[in-house]
This record gives structure tokens, C-alpha cells and sequence, in this order.
């Protein structure tokens, strides 16, 4: 049998929404060690990133994305499968005793996932066990310590800047636990052309966030504040850019979606160049003039094709809206200032720590990821996993984190019929129409 360095590493990607998904997949094709390939005069040309064979998984639960949004983040022709963390586990144990074993899992979930996961591949007692790898989709502006201490533990715990390899490694270092998993890479999914302006094209583009801003009055307020602009600019094409239609979800819960604020808007009209969008954000971008955006990660994206690029402060620049992430920046505007014709100058210094938009920097982005990963891959078997997070360590914490997941690979697989799997799908329809319709009307009666 062919070792680990002779054949295609086989890599599993386990995501938990249609970003996670996006993020995973591309991550893998970053970092999966590269096969070299031989010339015809016998030596050693440009390696491959083809050597490297993706899997990929979803967890079923209240995010889990539609064919439609899986689709649309344009990273893979294959579905991936779908089922609980268990399932998951059970094909992980028993593709190795197959002797089809995969050699890395990226985990691409939230933290409390990660560390479930981690335990219940620790459980499994593999004899060679997969290099795991995990790490963050966007801006990190939120629950450092308790991300970072729930995702310790993997191999490899991916950083998308220089900015935040510095602040992982101090978290993980301030607390005793091992610093050394955390590598510096970037956002996998920078890419495109660089901006060029087109005679006659001004559209400006306003990235929304499931949850950013939360509260539906300041939703209505950067929607009227939008819907305002394209009135005072009508040469300029204004587009709120959604991440998913009505019923479905993302990482996190969207209460107050802008389609239905749109119809609720009070004069019930909004001008022509104002329009609503979906598809995929660097298609979006491939004709963006000006990116507008409270926190989301598209400012990232944006900004690595040097499109121009403006953060709101109208909210206020606050922990909670994650848009304190680009103090120093130069990108921090108001919609009085954008409504006047402002477009701000990134400062290439915060650029440069957020790795995006240096040169030709971002190419060699992976290349301390990938070779870490092939070290694992061609060295003896990894010892065991060893989270920070323990009995010993967070013994009131821990447990309740490990029993939401519930993940017992030991119980038995129920088989599914049809009409199972029929009523199955039913009733996870009638779950998340029961989360995003109905509990946010119980809530707010509640208020009254």
C-alpha cells in the first residue's frame, strides 16, 4: 500500500454553514502538500496543488445551507454529504479500517463544534490519526479566548494575518497552553482582478450581514440611509448585496431581513438603481466601484482587488459591530460622507497586518500552512490530541459544550426509508421556518 507521501492526500472538509463550506474547501486546496511533477528531461517541475483529494461534509443542524447556497460560493461541483457529527466520525473510523484513511480533516465550524469533534476524534483510538486543521472564515472580532481555547487542540490553527497569528499565539501563551499549532496564512478565498474602472459604471455595493447590525431600527436605518443615496445619486447604481433568501440560513440567524424591510419601507417605493442581489461576491466585485459595509468580510476582499472601500461609523464604532476591526485603517466613513462623494484611502501599513493587498505577498501566503502540514504528514504517528480545554481545566464548561453535540459514535447507525428521510426533511424545514418566522414574533410580542 502506498504511504502518505506516495499517493493523493485524502482530505475531509466538515463545515457548518455555506461560508465555513467556502472557507474549508478553498483551505484545503491551499494547504494540501504539493506533488511534484517530472519533466520530460526527468526533473523537477512546479508542483501541483492537484495532488490532494477533497471530501466534503455538512453537519445537519439549523444552519445547514441549501443546494442553492452551496452552489453559489462556487467552490465545488461535488455536493458534499450531509449528516451529524456522528455520521461524520463513523466515516472517518471506518474509511481508515477500509485502508482509505483520510490524512487531514479541516474542521471548518464554530469553536464549541471544533472541540467536540476534536474529542470525538481522540475516541476513536485511530492508529495513524488524520493532521487536523481549523481556524477562522472572516474577521475575528468576537470571543478571541473562548474561540481560540475551544479550537486548541488541532494541528494547525490557521491565522488570516500577521495581526491575528500575533494575538492567537499571545492568547494561547497567556493561558500555558502550546502556541505552536498557530500558523499564518490569509483568507483563502482573496482573489480576482484588480479593480478597473469602466467609463460610464458607478455602482456602489453595500455588503449585509446576517448579524450586523442586529436591531431591526438599525437595519431600517442603513436601508433608508442606502435607499437615500441612489435617490441623491441616480447615475450611481446602488446594490444591497444579500447572503441568502427568505428561509434559509447562514452562520448566524438574520431577524430582521432586508427584503422584508424593503417591502415595510414606509413610501413603499424605492428608485430603479436601487436593487437587491444575490450570487457570488467575487462576481459581485468584478463589477463594484465602491464597497460599503458596517464589518463583513467582503471589505477584505475588496480591498485585496484595490476596490474602493468604506466602513460605517453611522452606528456608532462598537466591539458588537466588529467595525472596530478597522480602526487605523483609513476606511471608517459615514453616509454624510459618502452621500458628498467621499471615498476613502486604506492605510498600507494596516494593509500590510491584514495581509491584503501587498504585491504579490498573498501567492506565498500558504506556504508555511502547507509545509507544516506535510511535516505531520511525513513524520511518526501524532500523538494524541491534547485540547486546553479539559475536565481538570474547565470542568464546569466543558461538559455542557460536549453533551449539545451528543457525538457517540458507539450508539447504534439507524436505518433511513424513504419516508423517513421524506419526514425528515419536512421537519427540518418546519424547524427553521419555526427559528427565523416564528420565534422572532414570540419574542417580540414578549417586548410589548
Amino acid at each position: 500500500m502506498p504511504s502518505r507521501t506516495e499517493r493523493a492526500v485524502r482530505v475531509a472538509v466538515l463545515a457548518d454553514s455555506d461560508t465555513r463550506w467556502k472557507w474549508g474547501v478553498l483551505t484545503a486546496r491551499r494547504i494540501s502538500p504539493e506533488k511534484s511533477r517530472e519533466t520530460s528531461a526527468g526533473t523537477s517541475a512546479e508542483t501541483s496543488p492537484e495532488s490532494a483529494a477533497v471530501t466534503g461534509f455538512v453537519l445537519r443542524g439549523r444552519a445547514t445551507p441549501t443546494t442553492r447556497q452551496l452552489a453559489e460560493t462556487g467552490v465545488s461541483d461535488t455536493a458534499p454529504r450531509e449528516g451529524t457529527g456522528a455520521e461524520f466520525l463513523r466515516e472517518v473510523r471506518d474509511a481508515g479500517a477500509r485502508g482509505e484513511g483520510y490524512d487531514v480533516i479541516v474542521l471548518a465550524l464554530v469553536g464549541g463544534t471544533v472541540r467536540a469533534v476534536l474529542q470525538g476524534l481522540a475516541e476513536l483510538g485511530l492508529e495513524r490519526r488524520p493532521v487536523i486543521v481549523t481556524g477562522y472564515v472572516g474577521v475575528v472580532y468576537e470571543k478571541l479566548a473562548d474561540g481560540l481555547l475551544l479550537r486548541h487542540g488541532a494541528d494547525v490553527v490557521l491565522a488570516n494575518s500577521r495581526h491575528d497569528a500575533e494575538r492567537f499565539r499571545a492568547v494561547y501563551e497567556g493561558v500555558g497552553a502550546d502556541p505552536h499549532a498557530v500558523v499564518e496564512a490569509a483568507l483563502p478565498f482573496l482573489g480576482g482582478a484588480p479593480h478597473k474602472p469602466e467609463p460610464g459604471r458607478d455602482t456602489l455595493v453595500f455588503a449585509a450581514q446576517p448579524s450586523v447590525p442586529v436591531t431591526k431600527a438599525e437595519r431600517v436605518y442603513v436601508l433608508r440611509r442606502l435607499v437615500e443615496h441612489a435617490r441623491l445619486h441616480p447615475g450611481r447604481e446602488v446594490l444591497l448585496k444579500l447572503r441568502s433568501k427568505p428561509g434559509e440560513h447562514t452562520t448566524h440567524l438574520e431577524e430582521f431581513p432586508y427584503q422584508r424591510l424593503v417591502r415595510d419601507l414606509p413610501d413603499g417605493q424605492v428608485p430603479a438603481n436601487f436593487r437587491l442581489v444575490y450570487g457570488h461576491m467575487g462576481e459581485v466585485l468584478d463589477r463594484t466601484d465602491l464597497l460599503v459595509t458596517v464589518s463583513s468580510t467582503a471589505a477584505l476582499e475588496a480591498l485585496h482587488r484595490r476596490i474602493p472601500t468604506a466602513v460605517l461609523t453611522d452606528l456608532g464604532v462598537r466591539e458588537v459591530l466588529g467595525n472596530h476591526h478597522f480602526i487605523g485603517s483609513g476606511l471608517l466613513t459615514s453616509f454624510d460622507a459618502l452621500d458628498k462623494g467621499a471615498a476613502p484611502e486604506p492605510d498600507e501599513e494596516w494593509l500590510g497586518r491584514q495581509g491584503v493587498g501587498v504585491g504579490g505577498s498573498y501567492e506565498r501566503a500558504f506556504d508555511a500552512a502547507r509545509a507544516r502540514v506535510a511535516e505531520l504528514l511525513a513524520g511518526p504517528a501524532l500523538p494524541p490530541i491534547a485540547p486546553y480545554y479539559t475536565e481538570a481545566t474547565a470542568g464546569g464548561y466543558l461538559p455542557g459544550i460536549l453533551a449539545r453535540h451528543r457525538l457517540d459514535v458507539t450508539a447504534p447507525e439507524p436505518r433511513e426509508s424513504g419516508v423517513r428521510r421524506i419526514v425528515r426533511e419536512a421537519a427540518r424545514g418546519a424547524y427553521r421556518h419555526g427559528v427565523q418566522r416564528v420565534a422572532p414574533v414570540i419574542r417580540r410580542l414578549g417586548e410589548l
